[in-house]
């Protein structure tokens, strides 16, 4: 049983600047930050596999956010610059940790989630 616990959402004006923390307690393969925006799909945003600290984006926020972790504190970080009011939504924290072999971007890789941290970027 794996446990998260996000913090770091808050409101920002276009152009600022928010970190997102989760930490976990438990085995984690793999790291990731997913969004869901009223209406929309739940999208993948950022992904670190713990072991190797390998990183992968969607291309709407590449250059903008940074994935990091910090393997003492079993935790993972986004670090986003430049937000945009199209970054508003709901952040969630995902942990896979049984190593699935689907795309990061996939959902169903995630065997637990967090409960979610609101960011609101205002123009």
């Amino acid at each position: 049983q794996v446990q998260l616990v996000e913090s770091g959402g808050g409101s920002v004006q276009a152009g600022g600047s928010l970190r997102l923390s989760c930490a976990a307690s438990g085995h984690t393969y793999c790291m990731g930050w997913f969004r869901q925006a009223p209406g929309q799909e739940r999208e993948g945003v950022a992904v670190i596999y713990r072991a190797s600290g390998s990183t992968y984006y969607a291309d709407s926020v590449k250059g903008r956010f940074t994935i990091s972790q910090d393997n003492a504190k079993n935790s993972v970080y986004l670090l986003m610059n430049s937000l945009k009011p199209e970054d508003t939504a709901m952040y969630y924290c995902a942990v896979d940790s049984r190593g699935r072999a689907l795309g990061w971007e996939r959902e169903q890789k995630y065997n637990y989630w967090g409960q979610g941290t609101q960011v609101t970027v205002s123009s």
